[in-house]
């Protein structure tokens, strides 16, 4: 299939978010169950409330809240049946954070592990690979483009090969077959379009296509992957006829291939997830607005 064809696809609204409309989100998964939390809401106020997602149930059920400080930006991820979030930004003081906390959806309880190992940040990414995770990226004025692993067993944060483009905020990655996928970003407010493989067996990049020709450059959008397949949605576009854009991208032939739109309101700033074979977009921003709705993709159209 080129890159003119459309493939199948289908998008449908699931219940709101649990919590207060917000943008700047995290979410990481665990067992099938999402979870999500922090952001800001209309009036820029810092949140730390925190919701799992039943996608069986279709149902948000209120968690412990955050414990650190109130924030957006921040970044989360999970390493076997643990979710961690870290890093990001207060909106009402400026301040940047490098604090992180585990959670144990056993126990519904936080826990504060070792600070960052890179500098406090907003807008970075991260991912997990192989029971290690992973933060790169960001900005603490100016922009970066280190990588940073975080190994459970020690608590230790230890540097990584620096991301293979340029400094930037607002990337999105997913992850496929223990290969990290990152691209797309912000770099002096000029929207990126180039795209990246990291492998953490090697600690190495290698650049891949980029996602120009197949959708406009933008920033702040949001990656997952199913069966094999990457998908980026959403975001800020260097023009609004991409907004509602959807690509998925096929590491095997190294292409990508437009999918059916979003059918959502555009906005940046969400947050996407996936869990089994369905990808999941919610909150968000346009202008000042903000949301709380869900949304389910299905990439087979059934």
């Amino acid at each position: 299939m080129n890159d003119s064809e459309v493939s199948p696809g289908n998008w449908r609204t699931k219940s709101a978010f649990g919590g207060t409309a917000r943008n700047a989100a995290v979410t990481f998964t665990i067992k099938d169950k999402a979870y999500v939390g922090t952001g800001s809401n209309e009036d820029k106020d810092g949140l730390s409330d925190f919701w799992q997602y039943d996608p069986a149930e279709n149902k948000w059920t209120q968690v412990a809240n955050f414990p650190g400080k109130a924030r957006s930006e921040a970044v989360g991820f999970s390493i076997d049946s643990l979710g961690y979030v870290g890093t990001g930004l207060d909106r009402t003081t400026g301040d940047l954070f490098n604090d992180f906390y585990r959670y144990d959806p056993a126990t519904n309880k936080w826990t504060q592990i070792a600070n960052f190992g890179g500098s406090a940040r907003r807008s970075a990414i991260a991912f997990t690979v192989a029971g290690t995770g992973f933060v790169a990226t960001g900005s603490d004025s100016p922009e970066l483009r280190d990588l940073w692993a975080y190994d459970p067993a020690k608590d230790a944060w230890t540097r990584k090969a620096d991301f293979g483009g340029r400094a930037r905020i607002g990337a999105a990655a997913f992850v496929i077959n223990n290969v990290a996928y990152v691209g797309t970003g912000s770099t002096n407010n000029v929207n990126q379009n180039d795209f990246w493989a990291y492998d953490p067996a090697k600690d190495t990049w290698r650049e891949r296509k980029n996602f120009t020709g197949t959708s406009l450059a933008r920033s702040y959008g949001v990656g997952f992957s199913i069966n094999n397949i990457g998908y980026f949605v959403t975001g800020s576009c260097t023009q609004r006829s991409g907004d509602y854009d959807v690509w998925g991208y096929n590491p095997i032939t190294d292409s990508w291939t437009m999918q059916s739109s979003f059918e959502g309101t555009a906005r940046t700033r969400a947050i996407g997830f996936s869990t089994g074979t369905k990808g999941y977009v919610s909150t968000g921003a346009t202008g000042q607005a903000r949301f709380n709705d869900l949304w389910e993709f299905m990439p087979d159209g059934n």
